[in-house]
């Protein structure tokens, strides 16, 4: 199991080009397998890891995740694309629906057909990515090209898939999903089983399995875990995060989070890897000391 760490969702240096250039140059030199860079409401994370690529040589750069709908497949291609060429292939796109008050309420667009919306738009996309000729005619949206950027002729997709109908599409179109808000038991029990069976019908390799995890070495658990709870809150409100805590039987996002001394994050990453994650995508909370635990998990590599 690779780990990586996420990036670019919480405040301070990283949240400008420089600062987040610093820290994925610093993530590579401890040896860090992969650098995901959330994009939210700052930094547009293509562009971002575009620059990010130029300024490291190893580590795999992913986004986690952009929302599909503010950008046509091809356009999303396109970007990507130059991306994986500016980082000389070690690129990802990883994308998602993102969630109905988002898309509705800050893009004002219509979230009315998300599965329908997703199976289109990767029918587009990930033909797209392998610099294939596009034909496509579907009810919500159409694309005659084939792009050819010569540096980046293939490029990796993951996509956010939580529910039944996304985890089909993507072990059919991408090549693994990206969680968050997700414990291991329901990885376990409900994600990984079902991509893996989709992608196996559309005979695909194995996908990947890409685990965003809350993560800190912490002294106070029980205040951690406050803090983590009403630092989150917003991600037990959100319909497709609050399924997946549910299934999970976990009240709040610090029922998920990979939390407590090193005995215990050993632990919890030992029980990642033995369900089959193939990689762990850590975000670290800033609820312990920060440095601790990226020296902590930057032992762990190995």
């Amino acid at each position: 199991m690779r780990i990586g760490i996420n990036s670019g969702a919480a405040s301070g240096p990283e949240t400008t080009i420089p600062g987040l250039i610093a820290r994925a140059q610093k993530m590579e030199q401890l040896g860090f397998a992969s650098f995901w860079m959330a994009h939210m409401f700052g930094l547009d994370a293509l562009t971002a890891l575009a620059l990010v690529g130029q300024a490291t040589s190893r580590i795999e750069l992913g986004t986690a995740v952009v929302p599909t709908y503010p950008r046509h497949p091809l356009a999303m291609a396109q970007q990507a694309a130059t991306t994986n060429a500016a980082a000389g292939g070690r690129f990802t796109l990883g994308i998602g629906l993102s969630h109905k008050p988002i898309i509705e309420g800050m893009f004002g667009m219509s979230y009315a057909h998300p599965a329908r919306h997703m199976k289109e738009y990767l029918e587009i996309l990930a033909p797209a990515l392998r610099s294939e000729k596009i034909d496509y005619r579907g009810e919500l949206y159409g694309a005659h090209a084939q792009l050819q950027v010569s540096e980046a002729p293939t490029t990796g997709l993951v996509v956010a898939a939580l529910g039944e109908r996304m985890l089909e599409l993507a072990g059919t179109h991408a090549d693994g999903t990206i969680t968050w808000m997700t414990g291991p038991r329901t990885l376990e029990q409900h994600v990984i089983p079902r991509i893996r069976a989709a992608a196996e019908r559309a005979g695909r390799p194995a996908p990947r399995i890409v685990a965003g995890v809350p993560t800190a070495i912490v002294t106070d658990l029980d205040a951690a875990r406050a803090r983590i709870d009403k630092g989150m809150a917003m991600y037990g409100k959100l319909e497709s995060y609050r399924g997946m805590l549910d299934r999970e039987g976990a009240a709040g996002p610090a029922d998920i989070a990979m939390i407590g001394d090193e005995a215990a994050l050993r632990k919890q990453i030992q029980r990642f890897r033995d369900i089959g994650v193939t990689d762990l995508n850590c975000a670290i909370l800033g609820v312990g000391d920060h440095d601790t635990t990226v020296d902590f998990l930057a032992g762990e590599l190995s």
